[in-house]
């Protein structure tokens, strides 16, 4: 079994993935209460992919969260760097253009997609600020990203009782459900470590995204954040 370390090294983060591949998309609905369904939700209206839009689906894992926009129409390429999760996804939905790609160096040319969207990967990325400049490039003028990514809850007694659930509750939990619970202990580690909603948007920013903004979801458990490529 592969426990990845908050230093994030690609080899140890990739390894991590292949080994949860098969039951990743049901532990996450487990270990959520059901909120990952609500989340996808909210990244599709917030993507809003239009037919013959192209969407870059980076962290898809499974391909999963690429479903949404390819039912839009719009011609989504789902992008991961586990090869597991590849593998997982493409005996799924052999419809999907599944892609091994590193969001710090992707295999795309410039200015190509009218959307780029990542959920609950970007934390799990070494070089963040490399990944933010990344999308950037590969999306056409105008066009707009829209991260997916647990943050901090908004209200400080709820604040803590999440803070108790991820140390406490839901290592035991991954162990009954996930085929390596141990990547369960990684994901509690980095979503603690994960900056807040203000200090990412500032980080998009500094990537160059213009018009930036956060909703936040299940009281910032979740943060949708958003930005625009300037035309």
């Amino acid at each position: 079994m592969t426990r990845a370390t908050l230093d994030k090294q690609p080899h140890e983060v990739a390894s991590m993935f292949d080994d949860v591949a098969a039951k990743y998309d049901l532990t996450n609905d487990v270990l959520s209460l059901g909120q990952a369904r609500l989340w996808r939700r909210a990244v599709a209206r917030a993507v809003d992919a239009r037919p013959g839009q192209r969407v870059l689906d980076l962290a898809a894992g499974t391909g999963t969260s690429s479903l949404p926009f390819a039912e839009a129409g719009a011609r989504v390429v789902p992008c991961d760097f586990s090869l597991g999760m590849l593998r997982e996804g493409k005996r799924r939905h052999p419809e999907l253009p599944l892609t091994a790609g590193d969001a710090t160096r992707l295999p795309f040319a410039d200015g190509v997609f009218d959307a780029v969207t990542i959920s609950f990967g970007l934390r799990n990325v070494q070089e963040t600020d490399a990944a933010l400049r990344e999308m950037l490039r590969v999306t056409k003028p105008g066009g707009r990203v829209v991260i997916c990514e647990f943050s901090h809850p908004t209200w400080a007694p709820f604040r803590t009782v999440y803070t108790e659930y991820l140390m406490r509750a839901l290592p035991p939990v991954a162990t009954a459900v996930s085929s390596n619970p141990e990547a369960y202990v990684y994901l509690a580690d980095s979503i603690r470590a994960w900056p807040d909603q203000p200090a990412l948007a500032a980080r998009l920013q500094q990537a160059g995204w213009r018009s930036v903004a956060w909703r936040n979801l299940t009281g910032g458990v979740v943060a949708l954040h958003r930005g625009t490529k300037q035309p």
